[in-house]
């Protein structure tokens, strides 16, 4: 069976005109086709008629007047959709790059590293839970969420043959995820109110 759904054709007239004349002088037909005014205002539109507008698509060039630079800069940023892009995996290494030749350069000029904070002890509660995960304090608790979906994946008995040792990795694992969740995912107390 046929379709019976068409297509508007290319140079069908734009059904949002503004029923004004043809935006070319001395012309006197309706301007029923847009076309953009420059690359810098997309969304401004001249309203010509059908000989015009293909007269002004023929002589648009987007790039006129760019710089070689210019032109690869929007070529690229077109390949991305306009958006900003960075490497796979390296969102959050720049800041530690950064920190470590800062202590380099200090260490370089002074002789001596500078001082780290003293490290913080964990809650006497969360020893166990945090050996279990393998993390240190302090943590978050996007943190530890994240590692106990990797450790329930790696340990649940359905991914290893039915394994009892596999269940009961996976019993303590979730008493761990319990306690850490109990700690670090609930609000902070509020001052009581006079």
């Amino acid at each position: 069976m046929m379709s019976t759904s068409r297509k508007t054709r290319a140079f069908a007239p734009d059904p949002a005109s503004p029923g004004l004349p043809c935006d070319t002088p001395g012309c006197e037909q309706a301007g029923e086709f847009r076309a953009p005014k420059s690359r810098t205002t997309l969304r401004d539109f001249h309203w010509f008629c059908l000989e015009h507008v293909r007269a002004y698509n023929a002589a648009w060039d987007y790039y006129k007047g760019m710089a070689p630079e210019e032109i690869e800069g929007e070529i690229r940023a077109d390949s991305s959709w306009q958006r900003p892009t960075w490497p796979l995996g390296q969102q959050g290494r720049q800041a530690h790059f950064d920190e470590a030749a800062a202590a380099e350069l200090h260490a370089f000029a002074f002789g001596t590293r500078p001082k780290s904070p003293p490290k913080q002890q964990a809650p006497a509660e969360l020893h166990d839970a945090l050996g279990i995960f393998g993390m240190a304090w302090p943590v978050t608790f996007a943190a530890v969420k994240a590692k106990y979906k990797e450790l329930a994946k790696r340990h649940h008995p359905d991914a290893n043959n039915g394994s009892k040792q596999s269940e009961e990795t996976l019993k303590r694992i979730n008493l761990a995820y319990a306690t850490l969740r109990a700690k670090l995912a609930m609000p902070p107390p509020q001052p009581a109110a006079d």
